[in-house]
């Protein structure tokens, strides 16, 4: 096979991401059922919850670097994998140790689809790559949707986590074929002829690691939050509603948002920017953050579309301002920013699941924990609205001064 299927690559490419959704999605959906069956405290399903953004930081730093020597398709191969094993492992968990490493392998294939994914959309499409970069991540929350989703309707049917987690492999089983024997791209970096020492160099440089930084905090917020809100706001969409109505409807409806935000994001970034798409992320995702703290009952979908609005460009803008502006930093690069972006998320997790657990016991009201919770997460979009200003500005003094 000799022929590259441009279209094949990238839409395969885009199920593996709903694969890697569908895991965060349906285990923000699993936290209660799982405190409640084992008898685990918050801080507990935290580390757990945090194992996949652990699994997923090192399959960005190990496979990240070598994904020009070994090739894209391997480490597709090695995703697919992982996939394999972290969810059936998990459909026979027995307690935390065995959720733990299940969950580590779930995140060690969701880093590998994104070390290898990334560089592959920069690599067949390099004259369009923020905008594909975008239509490639609305996969993320989209998948989030259908993975909300078929928590809340498999439980409303009596069908708990296990069979939920099987559902998962269905479409891995569909990328797994459809990247088999499949011809891939060489990446962005080799096929330039940079050398890996420009390439080195290229992450080391102020603006990369100053962006790098920033991914902490960014995927922090986003990642963070999400991994929580259905535990944090149970007790607010069961008042709404009714018993039984999940409160994983906040995380589809978050997401939903998100995935319309990254499909319309190339207008977007032509007309403000990559960098200033960041700045406005950052401002309303403090925005929604705090009217999600105050909010209850149908206001709180309200205030929960903001914050959507808010850190539905950060993932994607974050990876498509490095690979524009530091473009010789190459699959490195974007696997550097992918797995500090899960290392923050990773970090937000127990210690979330610690500022919970400490407000439940000073309130005793999950709803009033939940709110107190999400307004320490207020601090990190406040740090970032000012970072991406001064970023902003300067890059618009450099402009009038070219000019």
């Amino acid at each position: 096979m000799n022929k590259i299927r441009t279209s094949l690559l990238f839409n395969t490419s885009c199920l593996a991401l709903v694969v890697t959704a569908l895991s965060f999605g349906t285990r923000g959906g699993f936290i209660t059922p799982w405190m409640e069956e084992f008898n685990l405290a918050g801080a507990e399903v935290g580390w757990i919850v945090g194992t996949a953004f652990w699994g997923f930081t090192l399959a960005m730093v190990i496979f990240g670097p070598l994904v020009d020597i070994l090739g894209i398709g391997k480490v597709m191969a090695i995703a697919f994998a992982c996939h394999i094993i972290g969810l059936t492992w998990t459909i026979f968990a027995q307690g935390f140790w065995s959720l733990f490493f299940s969950t580590m392998f779930i995140g060690i294939a969701n880093g590998s689809v994104e070390a290898a994914a990334n560089p592959l959309v920069t690599a067949l499409y390099p004259n369009n790559k923020t905008a594909k970069l975008n239509r490639f991540h609305m996969w993320f929350p989209a998948g989030i949707v259908i993975g909300g989703l078929i928590v809340f309707f498999l439980n409303e049917i009596g069908i708990g986590w296990r069979i939920q987690t099987a559902v998962m492999l269905l479409p891995t089983l569909v990328y797994g074929f459809l990247f088999f024997r499949q011809k891939f791209p060489k990446t962005e970096r080799v096929t330039a002829g940079a050398s890996y020492k420009d390439m080195l160099k290229a992450c080391v440089s102020p603006l990369f690691l100053f962006m790098a930084f920033c991914m902490l905090f960014t995927a922090a917020t986003e990642l963070g939050t999400n991994q929580w809100i259905a535990a944090l706001f149970n007790d607010s969409v069961s008042n709404l509603f009714g018993e039984g109505i999940g409160a994983i409807l906040i995380l589809v409806w978050i997401s939903a948002i998100m995935a319309l935000a990254r499909l319309v994001a190339g207008p977007v970034v032509h007309r403000l920017s990559g960098i200033g798409v960041l700045l406005f992320s950052a401002v309303f995702s403090g925005i929604g953050l705090y009217l999600m703290s105050i909010s209850s009952g149908a206001v709180l979908f309200a205030s929960a579309t903001v914050f959507a609005l808010g850190i539905g460009f950060f993932w994607p803008n974050m990876l498509g301002v490095v690979a524009e502006k530091v473009p010789t930093s190459g699959a490195l690069g974007l696997a550097i920013m992918g797995g500090i972006g899960f290392l923050g998320g990773a970090i937000a997790q127990p210690v979330l699941g610690k500022i919970y657990d400490v407000q439940t016991t000073k309130f005793g009201d999950d709803l009033l924990a939940g709110a107190a919770t999400l307004q320490y997460v207020i601090i990190l979009t406040a740090f970032l609205s000012l970072a991406f200003l001064y970023l902003f500005l300067k890059h618009r003094k450099q402009k009038v001064a070219a000019a």
